[in-house]
């Protein structure tokens, strides 16, 4: 797999949240033209994408703002059991600070940071753009 997609509304508010999370900027770009619009099947397209990894550089996600045509739907809304992309979920040394990183920029607790058979500790953050960010910090 080389990457997972994400369209968001705000392209510098999420490369900031996920720098939060330790993802380093790879690249950033414009993207438009006939070319753009035969690989995504739309008209007119005018984008501006990011592509960011995780510091051992064996994942990377690509956020993309759409400037053309508009993104439609509503933000946020869909509960984390709706069927479709889930959620990102990464592997921290220290869950709470993370969330205190997290929350100025937005991020919000879906419940409470569990406890997993006393091997992790576990929650769900729903982010910018409400892309939900799982964290699991490995505690046995």
């Amino acid at each position: 797999m080389d990457n997972v997609a994400v369209v968001v509304r705000d392209l510098d508010a999420a490369l900031a949240f996920f720098a939060a999370l330790g993802m380093e900027l790879e690249d950033r770009a414009s993207i438009e033209g006939p070319w753009a619009d035969e690989t995504v099947g739309l008209d007119g397209v005018r984008s501006e994408i990011a592509m960011v990894r995780t510091p051992d550089g064996n994942g990377r996600i690509e956020l993309t703002e759409y400037h053309r045509p508009a993104v439609g739907g509503e933000v946020g809304a869909a509960p984390p059991n709706t069927a479709g992309l889930h959620r990102i979920m990464f592997a921290v040394d220290d869950i709470d600070a993370t969330i205190a990183r997290l929350r100025p920029l937005g991020a919000e607790l879906l419940g409470t940071v569990a406890d997993y058979k006393g091997v992790f500790r576990l929650c769900y953050l729903r982010g910018p753009e409400g892309i939900i960010v799982a964290l699991a910090e490995q505690t046995g």
